[in-house]
C-alpha cells in the first residue's frame, strides 16, 4: 500500500507548492482512513470485549460491529463466553478415618459477567483450583473412606454449590464438578480387591443356591403336575368305562324289551290269524291236549284237568274200544 501511495505522490511532488499542499491533504486523509479502519472492531459470536477509556472501564462490547476512539480507548480484555473445562491435578486428601487418598477433579465453568471476570480476580483458573482443593478437603474430612467411594454424586453437588457461590463475584458460574478419580493407598486397594472378590464369590454362591432351589421347585411342580394329570386321566377313564357299561346295559335292556315286544306281537298276530280262520272244535281240542301234555311234563306234583279235557279223554277211549272190537 505504501508503494502505491508513493507512486501517486511522486508525480504530484514535481508540480510546485500548490501541489505540495494537495499532497499533504491526501496524506492526512489516507492516514485518517487508516486510523478509522484500524479502530473498527467486529466482535465474533460467543465473545465479549472489555473496553477501557483512559485506563478506566468504559463498556463491554457484545457480538457485532464497534468503533473505538484511537489513543483514548483500548480493548483491555477479550473474554470467551463459552463453557470451559479445568482439569486439576490430583490432590491428597485425608478422610475421617485417617486414610490419605488422591482425588483429581474436573470443573466446568462459564463466564457470565465479563467486567467482573476482567477485574474480579487476577488469575481465575488458579483461584478456582485452590478453592476446589480447599472445599474438597473440608468435605472429605467429614466422610469415611467407604462413604467417600460411594458418594461421588453427593460430593460433586456439594463442591459445585460452594464453588458457584464463591466465584459469583468473579463473574463465573460453575456448572458442574466431577471427581474424575479417587485413588486410595496400595494396601487399601489390595484389601478392597480381596473384599470385592469375596463379595463376588458370595453372590455367585447365592445365585447358584437360588438356581438349584428354583430347579428343585420346577422338578417338584413338574412331578405334581404329572400326578395330577395322571389322576385326571384315570378319573376320565373310569368315567368312560362306567358310561360304556351303562350304555351296554341300556342297549341290552332295550334289546330284551324289543324281543319281548316282538314275541308278543308274533303271538298276537298268530291269535289274529287263528281267529280269522275260525278253527273248529277238533283243532281247539288238539291244542288243549298239547298244552296239557306240556303241563304234565313239568315239575308240578298236582295237575287239575279241566272237565272239557276229561270228556275228550273219555271220547277218545270209546273210539279206541270200538276200533278194537
Amino acid at each position: 500500500m505504501l508503494k502505491s501511495l508513493a507512486a501517486i505522490l511522486l508525480p504530484l511532488a514535481a508540480g510546485g507548492p500548490g501541489t505540495a499542499v494537495l499532497i499533504v491533504f491526501v496524506v492526512l486523509v489516507i492516514f485518517m482512513l487508516l486510523v478509522v479502519i484500524a479502530n473498527i472492531k467486529i466482535v465474533p459470536q460467543s465473545m465479549a470485549y472489555v473496553v477501557e477509556r483512559l485506563g478506566a472501564y468504559r463498556e463491554t462490547w457484545e457480538t457485532g460491529l464497534h468503533v473505538k476512539i484511537p489513543v483514548i480507548e483500548r480493548i483491555a480484555r477479550q473474554v470467551s463466553l463459552k463453557e470451559k473445562v479445568a482439569d486439576f491435578a490430583p490432590q491428597p486428601v485425608i478422610t475421617k478415618d485417617n486414610v490419605t487418598i488422591n482425588i483429581d477433579t474436573v470443573v466446568f465453568y462459564q463466564i457470565t459477567d465479563s467486567k467482573l471476570y476482567a477485574y474480579g480476580v487476577e488469575n481465575p483458573v488458579a483461584a478456582i483450583e485452590n478453592l476446589t482443593a480447599t472445599t474438597l478437603r473440608n468435605i472429605i474430612g467429614d466422610l469415611e473412606l467407604d462413604h467417600t467411594l460411594t458418594s461421588r454424586d453427593t460430593i460433586n453437588t456439594k463442591i459445585r454449590v460452594v464453588l458457584d457461590e464463591a466465584t459469583d463475584p468473579w463473574g463465573i458460574k460453575v456448572n458442574r464438578v466431577e471427581l474424575k478419580n479417587i485413588v486410595p493407598p496400595h494396601e487399601i486397594q489390595d484389601a478392597m480387591e480381596k473384599q470385592m472378590k469375596a463379595e463376588r464369590q458370595r453372590r455367585e454362591a447365592i445365585l447358584r443356591a437360588e438356581g438349584e432351589k428354583a430347579s428343585k421347585i420346577l422338578v417338584a411342580e413338574g412331578q405334581k403336575e404329572s400326578q395330577i394329570r395322571a389322576a385326571e386321566g384315570e378319573k376320565a377313564a373310569v368315567i368312560l368305562r362306567a358310561e360304556a357299561a351303562k350304555e351296554a346295559k341300556i342297549r341290552e335292556a332295550e334289546g330284551e324289551a324289543q324281543a319281548i315286544v316282538s314275541v308278543q306281537q308274533a303271538q298276537a298276530e298268530a291269535i289274529r290269524f287263528i281267529n280269522e280262520a275260525t278253527p273248529g272244535e277238533a283243532y281247539l281240542t288238539i291244542q288243549a291236549l298239547e298244552a296239557f301234555a306240556k303241563a304234565a311234563d313239568g315239575q308240578a306234583t298236582k295237575i287239575i284237568i279241566p272237565s272239557e279235557i276229561q270228556g275228550i279223554a273219555g271220547l277218545a277211549a270209546g273210539i279206541k274200544e270200538s276200533l278194537v272190537r
